[in-house]
């Protein structure tokens, strides 16, 4: 790896193989393998992927839906494992893939605070001194002892932010995240981002929102099909990909 890479990715593929039909039970799934009247295909969620994301830089991912944004993530975020090719990452990961998907929606939101601060590798102590800040960045004072089942979905998702921002990682990754939010979470989220950006992190965003992008990435790849179509400078790659999103397909 390249000295000054935080994230290098070569030749990066990932291959799903199922079947043609759509099996609806286990019993027909069984009748049908026994008698081999179905065909197993591949599924190509990532073909042949590479790029490199510096010390400091902001990547953004864009693409349509189904193009690999997110399989992307889960390999950056070392969850999955690539069919083929490589990945270098050098340093910690911090991950925000879906809104609170890891929160207890019976506990409260203080529970779940304490709770993914521990999944995220932080010590109790380090949980005290953190919980005041992570409430007080989410803005969800009055809201915090109640459970997560009854919070908004932009309410979780400004839980979930607060508590990934916390632990200041090297590299964390977003998918689909910024977009959510009043206006002014949007712009204290967007201005946290950048603070970590300057402290020498590097940051994915995978967003829909172009304005997004353009306000935080330094670079932007975009994917289509699983296959990388460009990669390079946020105005050039997002005027084509919006170019080629209001196409027909």
């Amino acid at each position: 790896m390249k000295s000054h890479n935080i994230i290098e990715v070569r030749d990066l593929s990932v291959c799903y193989r199922t079947y043609r039909s759509k099996r609806k039970t286990l019993r027909e799934s069984a009748i049908r393998t026994l008698l081999k009247r179905d065909e197993r295909v591949e599924v190509h969620a990532l073909r042949n992927v590479s790029f490199e994301v510096a010390k400091g830089q902001c990547l953004g991912v864009v693409g349509r839906n189904g193009a690999g944004k997110s399989t992307l993530c889960l390999i950056l975020s070392r969850i999955m494992d690539p069919t083929s090719g490589t990945i270098d990452v050098r340093g910690n990961v911090s991950a925000l893939l879906s809104l609170g998907a890891g929160f207890q929606t019976d506990l409260t939101g203080a529970d779940n605070i304490e709770l993914n601060c521990a999944f995220l590798g932080l010590t109790p102590s380090e949980v005290r001194e953190q919980f005041d800040s992570i409430v007080d960045f989410s803005g969800l004072e009055e809201t915090v002892g109640q459970p997560v089942r009854t919070y908004s979905a932009g309410m979780r998702a400004r839980l979930a932010f607060s508590i990934a921002q916390s632990i200041q990682p090297e590299v964390l990754v977003i998918d689909e995240l910024m977009g959510v939010g009043d206006e002014d979470f949007k712009q204290k989220s967007t201005a946290r981002m950048k603070e970590l950006i300057a402290a020498s992190q590097a940051l994915i965003v995978v967003s829909h929102q172009m304005e997004t992008i353009r306000s935080l990435c330094d670079r932007v790849v975009w994917l289509e099909k699983g296959e990388l179509q460009a990669n390079g400078e946020v105005d050039e790659v997002v005027e084509r990909y919006l170019a080629a999103a209001n196409e027909p397909r």
